[in-house]
């Protein structure tokens, strides 16, 4: 890209970082922290696909970019609008574009002065997630570009490789849980982990699951944190660990050892708010068959809140994936009359 070249010029994301001459990395960091695919991108910049994990109408985004002379990324975090059809909305990316193009002219990964800063500052796109999504987004970065963990991954890696955990686990940072998760593939992570799992005290568990919810591991892990799951259902004392543990499978919800755990939640009563919260916000990919989701609705109808079953229903009918199992759930026969009143009392509210 040229100093000459306007901003109106340039339709895509994709063309800026192109014309810049930036190396660079996509990840949807909606619902889950994920790699995303360059083609899958430029056909969603293009309209020609729906963004796949909407949150509250938007797109979140992180975008990694460098020159080849530098192996050190610059880190765009951005929250896009969508449009009714789930689509980009076009308006939104080319004001993006102008806002950067001004700013920044050719060169993307020039040292800013102030009035640059500004900016860029004001740019209303620009998102900051919470701290343990961010520290996933740093981890997957590093382990994609072939870089070091930060210096919290050793003393982790460390504490879970001690034979019984000790107590003192205050000096362990998100970072290097986050570090050690994405590369939960290499060395002996896996066996570690599974190792330590059930003997983790709360504090560090929680952040634990908050990472693995963004990685896909090995079925020795899928396994043991299923078990747990299942021991967190039938043990009052471990209930509240059930939720968590359910989290670290988001990844994973596809499988069909996920799937099985998440019927066998849909088969207790009562279920609480936070599981199917959970269900619907991480693991939609285990909800995915009428037969399932059916069940799903009719526990959430039994939580007898009308604005929780109202959110749940927006927030699973706005995922490509969902929205037509989510129709037929709506239109089946087999529906119970608690459901079909609140299915009625949804629509009198739109």
């Amino acid at each position: 890209m040229t100093d000459t070249v306007p901003a109106a010029n340039i339709a895509t994301l994709s063309e800026l970082l192109k014309l810049s001459g930036s190396q660079y990395r996509l990840y949807d960091i909606g619902r889950l922290v994920t790699k995303l695919a360059k083609e899958h991108f430029e056909k969603m910049e293009l309209n020609q696909l729906p963004y796949p994990t909407p949150v509250q109408g938007h797109a979140c985004l992180a975008i990694a970019f460098w020159q080849k002379k530098s192996s050190q990324p610059y880190l765009w975090l951005l929250k896009l609008p969508l449009d009714e059809r789930g689509l980009l909305n076009q308006g939104a990316i080319n004001h993006f574009i102008a806002i950067v193009v001004e700013a920044l002219g050719a060169d993307l990964t020039q040292k800013t002065s102030k009035k640059q800063e500004e900016l860029l500052k004001s740019n209303p796109y620009l998102y900051t997630p919470p701290q343990y999504k961010l520290a996933s987004i740093n981890s997957k970065i590093k382990v994609d570009l072939q870089q070091q963990p930060s210096e919290f991954f050793a003393p982790f890696k460390h504490y879970l490789s001690q034979e019984n955990l000790p107590d003192n686990w205050q000096h362990i940072g998100v970072q290097g849980i986050t570090d050690f998760i994405a590369r939960i593939k290499q060395d002996n992570h896996s066996e570690l982990l599974v190792k330590a799992l059930p003997h983790l005290p709360n504090e560090v568990l929680s952040p634990v699951c908050s990472a693995l919810e963004n990685e896909q591991y090995p079925l020795v892990l899928i396994d043991a944190l299923v078990a747990l799951v299942e021991n967190a259902l039938i043990k009052p004392a471990e209930t509240a660990k059930a939720a968590p543990l359910l989290r670290a499978l988001a990844a994973n919800s596809h499988h069909i050892h996920v799937k099985a755990v998440v019927a066998k939640i849909l088969t207790a009563q009562p279920v609480n708010s936070e599981l199917l919260i959970t269900l619907s916000s991480r693991c939609w990919p285990a909800l995915a068959d009428e037969k399932t989701l059916m069940c799903y609705f009719e526990h959430l109808v039994n939580i007898n809140d009308l604005a929780l079953f109202s959110s749940t229903f927006k927030d699973l009918v706005a995922i490509p994936t969902m929205k037509a199992i989510v129709f037929h759930c709506l239109r089946s026969e087999h529906r119970s009359e608690a459901l079909a009143q609140a299915i009625g009392q949804l629509f009198n509210q739109a």
